[in-house]
């Protein structure tokens, strides 16, 4: 008998918090749909300032703008169902729509990792070759960067999508996580997920460490510049350049490397906690991002300011 004729599950059930009970039902749409809000009006906030000065009209805040791109469709991805879930216990998704969810999330996943490195090379270059910058680093070499990080980013989590949705699901339909992804998924398949589980492993790291490397070198390398600037007051100016860019990075990556270190070192969480772990750097940073773009980066603090100066003059 085929593969297929073993997959009875025409739909899943995301269960979010199997620990939470009914009556915080009401409070944990809430708080969901709270940080929704925030992230949607903070990202559109600041796609409202690109669409005016052309002072912004610069390589990092191309990619900036990028990645408000990505944090809005990650979100829309993702809260619009845990929300119903919990506030109209509409947890029901079809097989293939929470399929199509599986793709987005680790899509827009990939999309804000090649962004970010592409962020780190910004800023690499602009520290340590500045004579050199403006002609390396160009507007269309930013968008060609950019749109090359949003084609390749669509190559892993389609092998993921084709190789884990012939699988046979026959037996449970209930996703212990917030959103559909691959872990949540193959889990409930009704056959060894070892052949399948290891490649979108290795995937996972090339995506997520393969950018990290470089990340790091590229930090390193600005650290040894800064050092050799000979005036401290040089050496703040520089470093406070990066240190939006620091937090962003950090924020994306270290709570993943974490996991996935917890994880292979024998760590174990509960299944609540766990969750709410990946829930926080899932969510937060897109919510968080917007406050770091206004107020650790230069020419949008301004921006701003000036507007906020124009909305509030008699």
């Amino acid at each position: 008998m085929s593969v297929r004729n073993h997959s009875f599950v025409t739909e899943f059930v995301i269960v979010g918090f199997p620990g939470l009970q009914p009556e915080f039902y009401g409070l944990a749409s809430a708080v969901l749909l709270i940080v929704y809000c925030c992230t949607l009006i903070g990202n559109f906030a600041v796609l409202i300032l690109f669409a005016t000065p052309n002072i912004l009209h610069k390589p990092m805040y191309i990619i900036i703008l990028n990645l408000v791109v990505s944090d809005v469709l990650f979100s829309t991805t993702t809260l619009p169902k845990i929300i119903a879930r919990y506030w109209f216990q509409a947890g029901a998704i079809s097989f293939i729509g929470c399929f199509l969810q599986m793709y987005l999330v680790h899509y827009f996943g990939s999309v804000t990792s090649f962004l970010l490195l592409i962020m780190a090379l910004d800023r690499y270059v602009a520290i340590c070759f500045p004579l050199r910058y403006p002609m390396i680093i160009k507007n269309s070499t930013i968008h060609i960067l950019n749109a090359t990080a949003w084609i390749v980013a669509k190559a892993c989590p389609l092998m993921m999508v084709i190789r884990a949705y012939p699988l046979p699901y026959c037996d449970s339909n209930t996703i212990l996580q917030c959103f559909c992804d691959h872990i949540s998924i193959t889990k409930l398949a009704c056959t060894d997920r070892a052949p399948y589980s290891f490649p979108a492993f290795v995937t996972a790291m090339v995506v997520l460490l393969g950018p990290l490397v470089f990340i790091i070198f590229s930090y390193c390398s600005i650290i040894v510049a800064v050092v050799q600037i000979a005036s401290p007051q040089g050496r703040l100016k520089t470093l406070s350049t990066c240190s939006g860019q620091l937090i962003i990075i950090a924020l994306y990556y270290l709570p993943r490397c974490f996991i996935y270190l917890a994880s292979n070192v024998g760590i174990r969480f509960s299944t609540d906690l766990h969750i709410v772990i990946i829930m926080l750097y899932s969510l937060l940073p897109p919510m968080i991002n917007p406050l770091i773009y206004c107020f650790k980066t230069k020419d949008m603090k301004q921006t701003l300011m000036k507007k906020f100066k124009k909305s509030t003059a008699p």
